[in-house]
């Protein structure tokens, strides 16, 4: 009976139990609802604080609501009014230019240096429309403006910039007429500002108008020279200018071509037929003395040693007195020598360095060793040197352009030329070195006076010695005052050639048992390729003047001219045309008929005389 009645009471607690479950359900279900949309008009309106709100505004919980918490609500985004500003690094604020932005605002600010400044002004307005013509190629309404700047606006801040800009724009422009109408605009522009920076640009910019109108060393060569006067002037005027580098690359190539043409030049002469050592040894001696830098120097100071060897082993050919000619090839041979050892030592690391060495062990003379210094300093000469590329070959091979590919970049180049060597003054040396050489005693002795000789310290006039004279015909010794006849020796030339002559020696000897030296010449013989001067002409003996220097007046000629002959009398005209007789005209034939012209069946035809055929042409009838 118990135990019925609690299965009762269970029964009739388990509804009771889920209703109070329902509600809870149900109030919590609510509860989440209204946070979500108290959240929501939180973001659109700013919430009344709880603790200002009243009582009665607040939801009554239920007293037999059970304590259980509410489910986890994702948190609404809350924006604060004194919220700070994200700081960003200046690193992403900073803003990096490719190569091509910075050499494009580099080009642009080479070309117009005043763009942005004073955009204002009506003169900087002209000058900037000036610009951008000259810049599109239109040059003509470019200086227009310019020149209508200069006019209007005489103490603009920007008339320099605008003669400056005139003289760009005929440069730029180009042809002969143009260049030579820069070239005085901006010789203008040096004279009105010799002071300002851009004097320096105006005077390099005069070098490149020759230096564009080069041409090969071959050509004409007067634009080179022009070049190399102004880029030396630039070099000169304006040492501290940021162009020097520039200038003293340009005057390099410069004096690369004018000692390419002088070393061509000494080329043609040492290798014609006959050879011309004199004109060759001043060509090879002026370019070693003048340009330093130049590329071939090795060949040059090669062939100035060949060009002295060369005249050493002429004068061993000569019979002369072994100890005056021994004294002579000394002198050629310290040349040849002395040109070779500059090749050893200055330039170490040329490419025919090997060639100078070779001609020093064929001399049998010893072969210096370079410092390392020097080995140095010519390595970088010739790393520092331009390499041939296709398209410079191809370009200098279609262009009139001058060759300036090998020329040094580094380097100072010489700013004043010494004195050239001619070969005349070589040809005057030779022949000072032979006399000195042939009678070193005579030139030993001092100098005459300039008021010509004096009697001797004796007081006697006892004639000035002939010791290095020539012999005279009255010297030569004859059967009368010698014991034997008189032999006499012709010396034929040496080298025998067309265009050039040598002088033969005459050697008298007294007797066949004498030993007398042989006498050398005193003029030297002329050496190939070169032409010994003309002998005077012989003058005829003045006789003595009897009327104290009073000539006659009148001409000098005063010999009576010869009567002048009576012309002959001219003969009667005849007419040749009169006793001519005049063929009679053709008389008509007596049947009054026209007569047929004869015709060749053969070869003419006409309507009624047909050519023959076949057979009919074997019958002459």
């Amino acid at each position: 009976m118990m135990h019925r009645n609690t299965d009762t009471s269970t029964q009739l607690r388990s509804p009771i139990s889920s209703l109070h479950t329902a509600l809870a359900t149900g109030f919590a279900a609510a509860a989440l609802l209204a946070a979500t949309l108290a959240a929501h008009a939180q973001d659109a309106t700013p919430a009344p604080d709880a603790a200002t709100q009243p009582a009665a505004t607040q939801p009554a919980q239920p007293a037999d609501q059970t304590t259980t918490p509410p489910a986890a609500t994702p948190k609404p985004d809350i924006s604060l009014s004194n919220q700070k500003p994200t700081k960003t690094r200046k690193k992403d604020e900073k803003i990096v230019e490719s190569k091509d932005t910075k050499k494009i605002d580099k080009k642009l600010k080479l070309d117009n240096k005043l763009a942005g400044v004073d955009v204002k002004l009506p003169d900087k307005q002209l000058y900037d429309k000036a610009e951008d013509a000259i810049k599109h190629g239109r040059f003509d309404v470019g200086r227009l403006d310019l020149q209508t700047l200069l006019n209007t606006y005489p103490e603009s801040q920007f008339m320099m910039r605008a003669k400056l800009a005139i003289a760009d724009s005929w440069y730029k422009e180009g042809g002969t007429a143009a260049l030579t109408q820069a070239e005085q605009e901006y010789k203008d522009f040096i004279t009105f500002f010799p002071n300002a920076p851009e004097a320096a640009e105006a005077q390099m910019r005069v070098g490149d108008i020759y230096f564009r109108e080069m041409d090969k060393p071959d050509r004409d060569y007067t634009t080179t020279v022009h070049a190399e006067e102004e880029y030396r002037l630039m070099l000169q005027q304006f040492p501290d200018s940021p162009l020097v580098p520039q200038a003293q690359m340009r005057l390099r190539e410069v004096q690369e071509v004018l000692a390419s043409r002088e070393a061509n030049i000494g080329q043609f002469y040492a290798e014609r037929q006959p050879p011309n050592y004199p004109a060759a040894i001043a060509r090879f001696q002026t370019v070693a003395d003048t340009y330093p830098l130049y590329s071939h120097m090795d060949d040059i100071l090669i062939g100035l040693g060949d060009a002295y060897e060369a005249e050493a082993k002429f004068v061993r050919t000569l019979r002369l007195p072994e100890a005056g000619k021994a004294r002579l090839e000394r002198i050629y041979d310290e040349e040849a020598q002395a040109a070779y050892n500059k090749v050893v030592l200055e330039h170490a690391a040329a490419p025919h360095v090997e060639d100078a060495k070779d001609r020093l062990v064929g001399m049998g003379l010893p072969v210096p060793t370079p410092t390392p210094e020097q080995v140095a300093a010519s390595t970088a000469l010739e790393n520092s040197r331009g390499q041939y590329t296709l398209s410079k070959r191809v370009i200098g091979f279609l262009m009139h352009q001058a060759d300036t590919v090998p020329a040094a970049t580094q380097g100072a180049p010489p700013l004043e030329d010494p004195a050239p060597t001619s070969a005349a003054a070589v040809v005057r040396k030779s022949i000072t070195d032979f006399q000195t050489s042939m009678n070193p005693a005579a030139n030993a002795a001092p100098a005459t006076p300039p008021n010509g000789p004096g009697p001797a310290a004796n007081g006697s006039s006892a004639p000035a010695s002939t010791a290095g004279a020539p012999l005279s015909f009255q010297d030569v010794p004859t059967e009368t005052n010698a014991g034997s006849p008189s032999a006499v020796t012709n010396v034929p030339q040496s080298t025998p050639s067309s265009g050039g002559t040598s002088m033969g020696i005459e050697i008298v000897r007294p007797g066949s048992d004498s030993q007398t030296p042989i006498t050398a010449p005193a003029t030297p013989p002329a050496f190939p390729g070169t032409t010994p001067a003309a002998a005077p002409a012989t003058t005829p003996a003045t006789p003595p003047d009897t009327t104290g220097g009073i000539g006659p007046v009148g001409p000098p000629n005063a010999a009576p001219l010869p009567p002048v002959e009576k012309a002959a009398t001219a003969p009667d005209p005849i007419n040749d045309a009169a006793t001519v007789k005049q063929p009679a005209a053709q008389a008509p034939p007596a049947n009054g008929k026209k007569p047929k012209p004869t015709t060749d069946k053969n070869t003419e035809s006409s309507s009624k005389h047909k050519p023959k055929k076949g057979l009919g042409k074997l019958n002459p009838f």
